[in-house]
């Protein structure tokens, strides 16, 4: 097998079980070393410390996925880590009909693949070349251990590109739906009457048809929202919309810069929430706000839950200027009182400094802001203690005074 040796002094973060290496603290690559095949790491003074896999054109060259010396990265170690993480979302997805990500890369110690359950519908990432490789065996478990009626991928063309991969969309495997996935979207407590349904757009959808990781968060925002006017900005599909709606939001604005985003939010919307007023505003979400802040608008709620704005270091400057252009809009067209919920996914922007920008909004917009609640991503994202990164979605829950 081929293998790495580290640079002295950089094997720390690999002891402390840190699935990254990153091209910097390579001193070596020994042997015959090809894209997507297992490769041990060895410390500076030859001591083993993990295996993973090699991605010769990223910057993290190999994605560690086992520190057990005997463990070979075969069929049986996807079968078990596929095993251990549908056995961890068990509780939470159990209706067939539920949405839920049943494998979350590393934190599932499964690098670069992402699986996300619609229903009776599977929608696939694989990001790395190691997963793009091992393809058809994926596929062949998650037919075996979910039996589901189609699998999608929808590979992420960002992180495709700093692999050296490219980017694939459509149908893997089975049949495809006939028009929209219908879902329920993961709850904390089961609800009373008929359940949220929405909508997902399996073939062209975003990322892997639905932004899964935010369904705790939109029954939070939904307690705020009970006889409210609410923007709900970058609503995309509309579910924190559809849960203010059934909450009883007298009045909705949603926002997004998708024609096709904004019509299946009309159908959320429509068929969860019947009869609440809903405006739908298809434009650059700044120039809206500065055109509703010239116009003197005026809401009760605000939810800002935008796309990464920081794809990589290079770019976190700019994106720190776009969280906080947003957020002192958002807070300008506040009533007294009201609440603003803002999110950011960008992994890069690290909680401390996103709040850090909140409160330079509040200063320059000349607001008092109270700190609610803190939020992050639903539980089936789940965290892994020695890999930081995997906790990337970070939200604010605020009074604006």
């Amino acid at each position: 097998m081929p293998s790495i040796l580290l640079r002295s002094g950089r094997e720390r973060s690999l002891q402390q079980r840190h699935p990254w290496v990153f091209s910097g603290a390579i001193a070596a690559v020994r042997g015959n070393a090809n894209n997507g095949q297992p490769i041990d790491v060895y410390a500076a003074n030859g001591e083993w410390l993990a295996r993973g896999f090699y991605s010769a054109n990223s910057q993290i060259q190999v994605r560690l996925a086992t520190w057990e010396a005997e463990q070979p990265l075969d069929e049986a170690w996807l079968r078990s880590r596929l095993t251990r993480a549908l056995a961890g979302r068990a509780h939470l997805a159990s209706p067939p009909h539920h949405a839920c990500r049943l494998v979350f890369s590393e934190a599932d110690g499964l690098p670069g693949l992402i699986v996300d359950r619609y229903g009776q519908y599977l929608s696939i990432q694989c990001l790395i070349p190691a997963m793009v490789e091992r393809r058809d065996t994926l596929i062949a478990l998650l037919v075996e251990m979910l039996a589901p009626e189609g699998i999608y991928e929808h590979s992420d063309a960002e992180i495709c590109a700093r692999e050296g991969l490219t980017p694939h969309e459509g149908l893997l495997w089975g049949r495809p739906p006939e028009g929209h996935v219908l879902v329920e979207p993961l709850t904390r407590v089961r609800e009373q009457g008929f359940p949220t349904v929405l909508r997902v757009d399996l073939a062209g959808g975003q990322k892997t048809g639905h932004y899964l990781d935010q369904a705790y968060n939109h029954e939070r925002v939904a307690v705020y929202c009970q006889q409210a006017e609410v923007l709900d900005g970058f609503c995309y599909s509309g579910g924190f919309s559809v849960a203010a709606a059934r909450a009883g939001a007298s009045r909705m604005t949603l926002i997004d810069s998708s024609a096709a985003a904004l019509e299946l939010a009309r159908a959320n919307v429509g068929a969860n929430a019947p009869g609440v007023d809903a405006e739908l505003v298809d434009g650059d979400m700044f120039q809206v706000l500065r055109q509703y802040r010239e116009q003197a608008r005026r809401f009760d709620v605000v939810i800002l839950d935008p796309p990464k704005f920081a794809h990589s270091q290079r770019h976190l400057e700019r994106a720190a200027r776009g969280y906080k252009d947003i957020n002192l809009l958002a807070m300008q067209l506040l009533r007294p009182g009201g609440i603003l919920a803002t999110f950011s996914c960008s992994g890069l922007v690290a909680p401390d400094l996103f709040q850090k920008i909140v409160a330079g909004a509040a200063r320059d917009a000349r607001r008092e802001v109270q700190l609610i609640e803190r939020l992050t991503q639903s539980p089936d994202h789940p965290v892994l203690l020695t890999f930081p990164e995997s906790e990337y979605l970070k939200g604010l829950l605020c009074r604006v005074w």
